[in-house]
């Protein structure tokens, strides 16, 4: 399966108008936060493929004109091609707005996900917004990645963890990407491409 993932900022060479056939292929679109919902929509609509998408701390205006065509993952655990994706949206809480946690809010919602965790099989691939605690993150409140994460990584060992929120420049995209025990976490800040194999005896 291929994979598109977006976060943060909008990438003009994901338009059709300038595509020119880079993007070509795509299976499943991935949203980890903090995007217009007309950009999840005209994504949706333009590659004609399930978009699966998690709030981010910014994206305050989805409550009331969410993406078209696109899926609210958010503490939910869907099945697609015979992968399982589990998505967990907004950041670590800093003032109060929307889409924002405390840890043991996060933890709780991780919580309440393990007894689907468990007859579903486990998790393939997961998305978020905010990172892992000490992976790719940062020491501001805002930034802070989850502990909870981590555990939810070395309990289940999907094979991608990506998130968005931190804003950072990459010359190559390996320099995304990091490993927590056989676990690929992957900072998909603009945009991401990646191949997973979605055959029944992958899992």
């Amino acid at each position: 399966m291929k994979i598109l993932t977006v976060s943060d900022v909008v990438e003009p060479s994901l338009y059709p108008a300038v595509d020119a056939g880079r993007h070509t292929g795509i299976n499943l679109v991935l949203a980890c936060g903090d995007l217009p919902p007309e950009y999840l929509s005209s994504l949706s609509n333009y590659f004609n493929v399930p978009l699966y998408y998690v709030c981010g701390n910014h994206d305050i205006r989805y409550a009331r004109k969410p993406p078209m065509g696109c899926t609210d993952v958010h503490a939910r655990l869907v099945r697609l091609r015979g992968l399982n994706f589990l998505g967990l949206g907004g950041s670590h809480w800093y003032n109060g707005g929307p889409h924002q946690y405390t840890e043991g809010q996060m933890r709780l919602m991780v919580f309440r996900m393990l007894p689907t965790l468990w007859r579903r099989g486990g998790v393939d691939v997961v998305l978020t917004h905010a990172p892992p605690r000490y992976v790719h993150d940062a020491e501001d409140p805002c930034h802070r990645g989850f502990v909870v994460f981590r555990r939810l990584i070395r309990r289940w060992r999907p094979q991608y963890f990506i998130h968005g929120h931190i804003h950072c420049s990459f010359g190559h995209d390996s320099e995304r990407i990091s490993l927590i025990e056989s676990t690929r976490v992957v900072n998909t800040y603009g945009y991401f491409q990646l191949e997973i194999d979605d055959r029944p005896t992958a899992r």
